[in-house]
């Protein structure tokens, strides 16, 4: 296998024909996702999104787009639906207001973007794009993040887009808890302490792309940032190994570089996707008292998506192209 630049992006090629394989797998969020908790119609409403994500992301591919153009779209699908915890259907923070964090890197050319804390940016991880094909630097934020994307043609909204009753609801519950207990930060539980998007993928040129898109933990405060635009802790790419997306509890995906972990154990330990992917999220996570997950791919298309909390909103099409959609364990 060789490699070639084209348009500042390397391109893993085998002799000099695309590969005919591609894969893609997908998240919507780790968490205390529980059958007995869910109604027929919530779960097949679920599943309808997922499915209908996942099989638009695998369809660009096949078409022959590259890894970045497949991930933001499938992203931007469920950055629009008001299930999950990205775009609209973001967590509230404290104050009433959405901050929205999304990251992408290509294994390929290493290169990456990212923003954290936008509130006017319709498509978070569109932004994330910008950031990594066309400034030179990998993470805005803010309203500097903002000033540039509006510079550069994304849409702008006002933040209450991105409202939602049942977050509001949230919002009002961990309040309560935080007033009852005196406590400034803090008092989240369950899936108010996390909630996030995903994609990964394997293009016809043999790269691989990761991409995450937030809108964080319920009642967050003083600008608090989560793993999600953090390269190699919610996000990660390598062609030499593999690409992750991951979703949890952020501070310990922060602390425990998640992402880039898992690339570097199949990079150096060389072991597969699956053993890499397992030991992080079932050893040292659990160790440590984090709990989330990650959709995961290797160079190849295999695909791994271990989760250490009850459910995982999930999606993947190998590269035979199977379909599976789940929610809860197996």
């Amino acid at each position: 296998m060789t490699a070639v630049a084209i348009n500042g992006h390397a391109l893993a090629l085998d002799g000099d024909q695309k590969s005919s394989k591609v894969a893609i797998a997908i998240h919507g969020g780790a968490g205390t996702i529980l059958k007995s908790s869910m109604t027929p119609e919530k779960e097949a409403a679920y599943k309808e999104v997922l499915s209908k994500a996942v099989k638009h992301g695998y369809a660009l591919l096949q078409e022959g787009k590259k890894g970045e153009v497949a991930v933001v779209e499938t992203i931007k699908i469920l950055e629009s639906s008001p299930l999950f915890n990205a775009g609209i259907g973001a967590v509230y923070t404290f104050d009433g207001e959405h901050e929205l964090d999304a990251s992408i890197m290509h294994g390929g050319s290493k290169n990456a973007g990212a923003v954290a804390g936008v509130k006017t940016i319709r498509s978070p991880i569109e932004a994330a794009l910008l950031v990594m094909n066309e400034s030179p630097h990998v993470m805005l934020s803010g309203s500097g993040a903002e000033e540039y994307a509006r510079e550069n043609g994304l849409e702008q909204v006002d933040n209450s887009v991105f409202d939602t009753e049942f977050r509001k609801e949230a919002l009002d519950r961990v309040k309560a808890r935080m007033e009852q207990a005196s406590n400034g930060y803090g008092s989240q539980q369950g899936n108010e302490r996390f909630g996030t998007v995903g994609a990964v993928v394997l293009d016809s040129d043999g790269n691989i792309v990761a991409g995450t898109s937030t809108g964080g933990m319920t009642a967050k405060r003083y600008g608090r940032i989560g793993d999600s635009p953090i390269i190699g802790a919610g996000t990660y790419a390598d062609n030499e190994s593999c690409a992750v997306s991951a979703t949890g509890h952020g501070e310990y995906f922060i602390r425990y570089h998640v992402a880039a972990d898992i690339c570097a154990r199949m990079k150096y330990q060389e072991v597969t996707l699956v053993e890499a992917a397992n030991t992080v999220i079932h050893d040292v996570l659990v160790e440590a008292g984090g709990d989330g997950g990650v959709i995961a791919i290797d160079n190849k298309g295999n695909i791994a998506m271990p989760f250490n909390s009850a459910g995982m909103y999930r999606a993947s099409i190998d590269t035979e192209g199977k379909i599976t959609v789940a929610i809860y364990k197996n």
